[in-house]
């Protein structure tokens, strides 16, 4: 990732308003809503029951990366829960999204650990290494996403960004973040939204 990028101002409904590809599944959400974080994808294939591939992950993985896990279609098993969320802080991993649960919420929550999810489940997978990958090519929420690809997650959802165009992209979205200010201040001195943009 480049040494300057910086997204931690940048919301993901910004940019969602000059791009459209890259968003994950609404129904992956974040437990804690005010965390936003941002870095590349250290990727997850993690079939069925099967959790090795994740614990092969956490053994690899950098400070600052985001854990991106493909669940492969499982609606059944939590992937990730107090043991695994300290397993990440230890390493530096600023955040997880999984396509598919957790368990472990309240520890997961007193760890202040920032989780993307579709929700929560009581059956948990296992370390059987049979099968499962690590930082390869994966599908997350509808989204295919590479190693080292940047992963941008807050209250509104999960995008995922070209590392090339990921500068570019946050530039244009934090001038959009400012130029907002100035609609919401002519709007609260009694402009209507139709005056402002159509110019009128």
């Amino acid at each position: 990732m480049n040494a300057h990028l910086d997204l931690s101002d940048i919301e993901s409904a910004t940019i969602g308003h000059f791009l459209s590809d890259g968003f994950l599944s609404p129904a992956i959400q974040g437990l804690l809503p005010e965390k936003r974080v941002f870095g590349p994808a250290l990727t997850v294939r993690l079939p069925g029951d099967d959790g090795a591939a994740l614990v092969d992950a956490l053994a690899e993985a950098q400070p600052g990366q985001v854990i991106v896990v493909d669940r492969c279609g499982d609606l059944r098993h939590a992937c990730w829960g107090a043991v695994t969320t300290c397993a990440a802080k230890a390493r530096g991993v600023a955040g997880v999204v999984i396509d598919g649960f957790m368990t472990d919420r309240s520890a997961i929550i007193a760890e202040d650990f920032p989780v993307w999810c579709r929700g929560r489940s009581p059956v948990t997978t296992k370390p059987r290494g049979k099968s499962g990958e690590v930082n390869v090519e994966i599908t997350c929420g509808g989204v295919v996403v590479r190693p080292g690809d940047i992963v941008l997650a807050d209250e509104s959802g999960v995008v995922v960004l070209d590392p090339a165009q990921a500068e570019a992209h946050g530039q244009r979205a934090r001038q959009m973040q400012h130029d907002e200010l100035g609609v919401l201040e002519r709007l609260r001195a009694g402009e209507t939204l139709l005056q402002i943009t159509r110019g009128a």
